[in-house]
């Protein structure tokens, strides 16, 4: 953790760029909410910053999040319709700047990163310690021959009693520990355009997404004309439970600048966040 709030932000800045190279180099996939989440566990906030905004938004948050803009402005980061990736130059910059001063210096000054410096890989796999192996021992073969036999069959026993299981029981598991709501509704400026009676309105059918209790998430496929739009994630078709950008509760609205056609929206109750497809 830094001295500061300054000095905290620019620490949660560089774990973002952490956080997505690590993604590129494990083919894993973040969503914006994650990587911010992620990049708050791994630099907590301070009692100041904890402090809760209108809106119950910590102050650390909401600051992290306008900062993160100085990453786009540098060209480290890109934030797009189906989330945020670190382009090259993002990559280059973890290395460069590899101290949080000289990380926020090059930041607040817009220092590019030296020509010279390589776009990192990942770092080589830890290799695993092997283990000794066991003393051997001298046994007759008569006091081997039951042992081995003993070996053989016990395996095949276990594997007939427990094989399927274990599966069935996390499966289960999953289903009944993400509690869902009752219903969950896409309200903003374009409700109109999805056939309700007014715009803002989570109460209406056009603004209902539908269930897949498979995947735990909810989605809302519609056609949309070109444009910029904004939106938030209402449950229960009302306003009392709502979710904004990054998933804060009553947060600021989601935006979306869409070239037209078909749009894919989809939210999980789990991370109260949405992924655009």
């Amino acid at each position: 953790m830094g001295a500061n709030t300054a000095e905290n932000t620019n620490l949660r800045l560089k774990a973002v760029l952490d956080i997505l190279a690590e993604g590129v180099w494990s083919e894993t996939t973040l969503n914006a909410g994650e990587v911010l989440a992620e990049a708050i566990v791994r630099v907590p906030f301070n009692d100041h910053e904890a402090e809760l905004l209108s809106g119950g938004i910590p102050r650390g948050h909401k600051t992290l999040t306008s900062a993160s803009a100085k990453l786009v402005k540098a060209g480290w980061l890109v934030k797009g319709r189906s989330g945020w990736t670190i382009p090259d130059d993002g990559l280059r910059a973890t290395v460069a700047f590899p101290d949080v001063s000289a990380f926020g210096s090059a930041l607040d000054a817009g220092t590019p990163v030296p020509a010279d410096v390589p776009v990192p890989t990942a770092p080589p796999a830890k290799p695993q310690a092997k283990k000794a192996a066991a003393p051997k021992r001298a046994v007759s073969k008569k006091a081997a021959e039951p042992k081995a036999a003993a070996v053989k069959v016990a395996p095949a026993a276990k594997k007939a009693t427990t094989r399927k299981a274990p599966a069935k029981t996390k499966a289960a598991a999953a289903v009944e520990t993400v509690p869902q709501p009752g219903a969950v509704a896409i309200a903003g400026d374009f409700n109109k355009i999805l056939g309700a009676p007014e715009d803002w309105a989570p109460q209406y059918d056009e603004a209902q997404m539908e269930f897949n209790p498979l995947v735990q998430v909810w989605t809302l496929t519609a056609e949309l004309p070109a444009g910029f739009y904004t939106y938030k994630i209402a449950l229960n078709r009302s306003w009392d439970e709502n979710y904004g950008a990054f998933g804060a509760r009553d947060g600021a609205n989601h935006e979306l600048n869409h070239d037209g056609g078909p749009v894919t929206i989809t939210y999980s109750h789990v991370t109260r966040d949405i992924v655009i497809g």
